[in-house]
């Protein structure tokens, strides 16, 4: 008997809501933590299910993120009801807190955690958090926003940070949370872990073998298109129809996309503060997922 999914809530998010949802065959659910790709690999989904840059709706009507409480339930399980194409669902919860069903394919990416943490601090510049509260039905918060260390300090604090790696999964201990439980977990057929640099360095390659993985079919000139399509300048450029939410919670859509490279971090951290961040490392991942992780 399969466990029972763990519980992953906060007042933005709740994973309960996987536990009455209808599958059907063939569903895909890209589970990954915030700012490791998310995005980029609802995008390549779409181009691979629709075989088009054409699509027929902006990304996060095609692509919701089922578990954020800013859509009521019902509307959105509706809304999926609906959906007459491959479904291709967004989440944040680790695959220890989904249903693993076999008719259903599960994609996690991982991403270098320096690189998504500093994404992560500048996305935090970018969200309207009195939107965002008013979404999820929460009160308005009059405090005025606590200072914000620059980068390099607030990614020391990052890396030093031990909080319970369930409760918190944007930390460094989070995110080797999510990644070593999918990482135990890869063997399973329907379970498919993606490198962040890998997409970055061979676009199309990752896509054709995705595309194998999920059994669908592209003409063979039809795939030009949509590596093009793919792309972090393309994607960059349709900001407003390929964010995941369109609701103002961003304050600016193009810089959802702020630059999408790898190795920002290893710009302003020295080598000893690297190798504090791989001590870390050590103690919170498999030997086999780091090295897989880290491979240059």
């Amino acid at each position: 008997m399969a466990p029972r999914p763990r519980s992953y809530a906060s007042a933005e998010e709740d994973n309960a809501r996987w536990a009455t949802f209808p599958f059907r065959r063939g569903d895909i659910v890209i589970s990954t933590r915030s700012k490791h790709g998310t995005t980029w690999m609802q995008m390549i989904c779409a181009l691979l299910v629709f075989r088009t840059p054409d699509l027929p709706a902006p990304l996060g009507e095609l692509s919701p993120w089922l578990d954020r409480l800013t859509e009521p339930k019902d509307e959105l399980f509706a809304r999926l009801a609906a959906q007459t194409h491959r479904r291709f669902l967004k989440t944040h919860t680790p695959l220890d807190g989904l249903p693993i069903v076999p008719q259903a394919t599960y994609i996690v990416v991982a991403r270098h955690p320096l690189d998504a943490a500093v994404s992560l601090y500048h996305q935090g510049e970018n969200i309207d958090r009195g939107v965002l509260r008013r979404l999820v039905g929460l009160p308005p918060d009059d405090a005025p926003p606590a200072p914000r260390p620059g980068l390099h300090d607030w990614l020391m604090e990052w890396i030093e940070d031990d909080p319970a790696p369930t409760e918190s999964l944007d930390s460094l201990p989070g995110v080797m949370w999510h990644l070593t439980d999918a990482w135990g977990r890869r063997s399973q057929p329907n379970i498919l872990l993606v490198r962040y640099d890998d997409l970055e360095r061979n676009l199309e390659g990752a896509m054709r073998e995705l595309a194998a993985r999920l059994r669908i079919e592209v003409d063979e000139p039809t795939w030009p298109a949509l590596v093009r399509a793919a792309s972090f300048s393309a994607m960059r450029a349709e900001a407003e129809s390929v964010l995941p939410d369109r609701n103002g919670v961003l304050k600016d859509p193009a810089a959802f996309f702020r630059r999408g490279t790898s190795g920002a971090a290893r710009e302003v951290l020295s080598t000893s503060e690297l190798g504090r961040y791989e001590d870390r490392a050590r103690h919170l991942g498999p030997a086999g997922l780091l090295e897989w992780l880290h491979r240059m």
